[in-house]
């Protein structure tokens, strides 16, 4: 199908950008703008609360507009914020306050765009072919993560880090012109114009998840385990780079190498779930990347410490790529279609809000005690997340 071909060219196009300048504007801050650790922090936090709460109100505006003109819309917005860095960096006006607004506009355009692309994924592809177009996402997602950064490092050192930003400004207007060469229906639900949006309109996309009781209960699960493994990310750097004393390419290793193993995953997910059953794999999927975390729990210095780092994420992040197209798929599925981005747009909103809320706790955490104790703590919580999965009774498709 041409129309899904486009959308997952502008999605790789993109995410190919955002992972070549992954870490880019952080390094931007501390090496040209001198930033202490705290800044930094604040940057990556508020781009992810703040855009949380400024993308609110488009979840209603977005579910009654065609998607197509939203998601270029969204491209553009991100293109111009995005470029803005490396110009300002060119003319010698480049501040942490603009770095903030970059990352915010840029975050909050992100979320929009996820929400307007996935209802228009629902209107695009229907039936058993959601799961494996799910999938296709996933696996690009992979493997982007895992070619990116090696790639973006070896840039910067090259050229610098603004060639990375501005790279990933392309990329967005890229992604932009694949998304314009869609052709065919869009989709936007009806509304009366007299109808005026009401503050109730905001919290629809919660509501729906309250009231299904399979997206409850996947909602949940999700916010713990996104929230708890992303608590740790800037520990692991912490405490690798840190205290560790592991060098800059091996603490690229170790979380570019295990990246491939979500690329398997996703090709694995449509076999299994022809096999064993969409439930059983989601299930077991969900158990497992629940359990490998706690093995961070025995990180030490040395090669076997970083062979320790990349087994264990390639495990976690193996079964992230079986879950992950299911549950896409499950939340879709069980989304009216109507509503749907305005159930996308709670769903990464809440996603947002709650790992920033716990990056701040478990740093606090770990400053009271020490990475490896809150990365061990954050391990054990996890252990009980499978509890909110939805069980058999509960699935019905």
């Amino acid at each position: 199908m041409r129309g899904f071909t486009w959308l997952w060219t502008a999605y790789a196009v993109s995410a190919y950008g955002t992972w070549v300048a992954f870490g880019a504007i952080p390094l931007l801050a501390i090496e040209v703008l001198h930033a202490s650790a705290l800044a930094v922090s604040v940057l990556e936090a508020a781009a992810l609360a703040v855009a949380a709460v400024v993308v609110l109100p488009l979840g209603p505006w977005i579910d009654h507009r065609a998607k197509r003109p939203v998601m270029i819309g969204m491209d553009l917005v991100r293109f111009l914020a995005t470029a803005s860095v490396p110009l300002a960096y060119l003319l010698g006006l480049l501040s942490y306050g603009q770095l903030l607004v970059v990352s915010v506009v840029s975050a909050s355009a992100g979320i929009a765009f996820t929400a307007a692309s996935g209802a228009f994924l629902q209107h695009l592809v229907r039936g058993d072919r959601l799961l494996a177009a799910n999938g296709r996402f996933e696996s690009t997602s992979w493997v982007a993560t895992a070619v990116g950064p090696p790639l973006g490092g070896a840039l910067i050192g090259l050229l610098g880090p603004v060639t990375t930003i501005l790279a990933n400004a392309l990329s967005y207007l890229l992604s932009a012109l694949a998304i314009r060469r869609i052709r065919g229906s869009d989709v936007a639900a009806r509304r009366d114009p007299a109808t005026r949006l009401r503050a109730a309109d905001l919290l629809t996309g919660w509501r729906i998840i309250r009231h299904e009781r399979v997206l409850r209960r996947l909602f949940l699960n999700a916010l713990s385990v996104n929230g708890l493994i992303m608590a740790c990310a800037p520990l692991m750097a912490v405490l690798l780079l840190g205290e560790y004393h592991f060098p800059a390419w091996q603490y690229g290793l170790a979380f570019g190498v295990p990246a491939l193993g979500g690329f398997l995953g996703a090709r694995l997910c449509p076999h299994l779930v022809r096999r064993y059953g969409r439930h059983r794999v989601m299930i077991v999927s969900g158990w497992l990347r629940s359990l490998f975390p706690l093995g961070l729990a025995f990180v030490h210095p040395g090669v076997t410490g970083l062979l320790t780092v990349i087994v264990v994420e390639a495990l976690l992040i193996t079964s992230m790529g079986v879950f992950n197209p299911i549950s896409a798929t499950e939340r879709l599925q069980r989304t009216p279609a109507d509503h749907a981005a305005r159930v996308l747009t709670a769903w990464t909103v809440s996603n947002r809000l709650v790992q920033a809320a716990l990056m701040v706790i478990w740093g606090l955490l770990a400053t009271l005690t020490s990475p490896l104790a809150a990365i061990t703590f954050s391990g054990i919580c996890l252990l009980a997340t499978p509890l909110l999965l939805p069980s058999f009774a509960d699935q019905k498709v």
